[in-house]
């Protein structure tokens, strides 16, 4: 099942929340949606399961997901922290969403055993911690095994353990030829889960590609040299960048390549290392003048009586 978004766009007044949007969602593999805050990834989510009014189209193994009889067995959503009437208990909340595919209760069972929620099962969901929640929106999503699982934030109030089981899951169920698309903050944790990555900002597509292809991109290599402006010299037209005395930090060479360069020029070298970037960097260095906010120095001012700087 291949996911295919085409074109999507959506306006909220003269604020345009989503702009000429265009990625694919592969199977066997989990598609990290990141952003900042208001970036419009949820806006983007809604759009391709058409709940939200806007242009564009996506499709579903070809087909918009309308044209599919059973949508519940295409495509398992979780985009809302508390997807349920909260007086209902969770075994019924599962029993409802089981009848668009047919399932028996056998399934329902399953799924609670899955998310850990067996012993909650005729509890009402609105006595859950976030983390329940966010469990009990996981089984309704997973429910009628889809060909894609389609997650907004799913790791909000779980816990560290909660998390990891989460990450070994998402992986599992995208190694059984699943797609799995899963928006989340916790760029260290995507890093860990995420085969690839889309990375939007103001509804605006600015990277995508394989997580190793990107922070391929944003690394470096370190020399620290006897003489740092002599080897730029040397390296031509390459990307480097002096810091500190003796440092060089060198973008688009091997560390092969760059101490041969070293070597040729007759320079002393005394450390040559990849300086790996982290998805956070990479996020950041994309993102990081999108931000709806701006950490404000407050070293050299004084609190207010209030205790406010």
């Amino acid at each position: 099942m291949s996911v295919d978004v085409k074109g999507l766009n959506k306006s909220f007044g003269t604020v345009r929340a989503v702009n000429d949007l265009s990625f694919s969602v592969p199977d066997g593999v989990v598609t990290g949606f990141l952003g900042p805050n208001g970036a419009g990834k949820s806006t983007a989510m809604r759009l391709m399961l058409g709940l939200d009014h806007g242009e564009g189209l996506t499709l579903f193994n070809g087909k918009p997901l309308a044209e599919h009889p059973h949508c519940s067995t295409v495509v398992g959503t979780h985009l809302d922290a508390r997807p349920f009437l909260p007086g209902r208990t969770a075994r019924d909340h599962l029993r409802m969403l089981a009848t668009d595919a047919r399932l028996p209760d056998s399934r329902i069972n399953e799924v609670l055993e899955l998310v850990g929620l067996t012993e909650v099962a005729n509890k009402r969901p609105k006595s859950f911690s976030l983390g329940m929640a966010q469990r009990l929106g996981l089984a309704g999503a997973v429910l009628a095994d889809p060909d894609t699982l389609m997650l907004d934030e799913p790791a909000n109030g779980l816990d560290p353990q909660s998390i990891q089981w989460l990450r070994q899951f998402l992986k599992h169920y995208a190694g059984m030829g699943k797609a799995v698309l899963v928006s989340s903050h916790l760029l260290t944790e995507m890093q860990l889960m995420a085969d690839q990555v889309i990375v939007i900002a103001k509804g605006t597509l600015v990277a995508s590609g394989t997580v190793e292809e990107l922070l391929d991109r944003r690394s470096d290599v370190l020399i620290r040299c006897s003489d740092p402006a002599r080897l730029r010299a040397s390296l031509g037209d390459a990307d480097a960048t002096i810091e500190g005395a003796d440092g060089l930090a060198v973008v688009g060479l091997t560390t092969d390549e760059v101490g041969q360069a070293a070597f040729n020029a007759g320079l002393v070298v005394h450390e040559l290392a990849v300086r790996r970037a982290s998805l956070e960097d990479m996020f950041f260095s994309l993102t990081g003048d999108e931000q709806q906010f701006a950490f404000k120095s407050v070293e050299n001012e004084t609190p207010t009586a209030g205790g406010a700087a």
